[in-house]
């Protein structure tokens, strides 16, 4: 266990931890005195999943980049790339005061 920094009493949300925990039960067998945890969980039937597995959509097809919409990449400020779309963009980068 590594080093814990902040407080034992509050969680790492801030709110006061609760004082009251779960006791153990305490048995004794002769002279040996053991400690057994109380089980709350009650038995539950499992249920076996589902066998047909098909589903209940297409499958989407993935979309890939044909690289015909962008035409190049300008600089607008310091190191700012910036993807140029059309011949008007191009026009209206290289005009801009830099």
């Amino acid at each position: 266990m590594g080093i814990f920094y902040g407080s034992l009493r509050h969680d790492v949300t801030g709110r006061k931890k609760s004082g009251n925990r779960r006791k153990a039960k305490a048995f004794s067998r002769g002279s040996v005195s053991n400690t057994q945890r109380v089980n709350f969980r009650r038995s539950m039937p499992e249920y076996p999943s589902h066998t047909d597995t098909v589903g209940v959509a297409a499958r989407v097809e993935p979309q890939q980049y044909t690289g015909t919409l962008v035409k190049g990449i300008g600089t607008m400020h310091k190191s700012n790339a910036v993807p140029i779309i059309n011949e008007q963009e191009m026009k209206d980068i290289a005009r801009m005061r830099r």
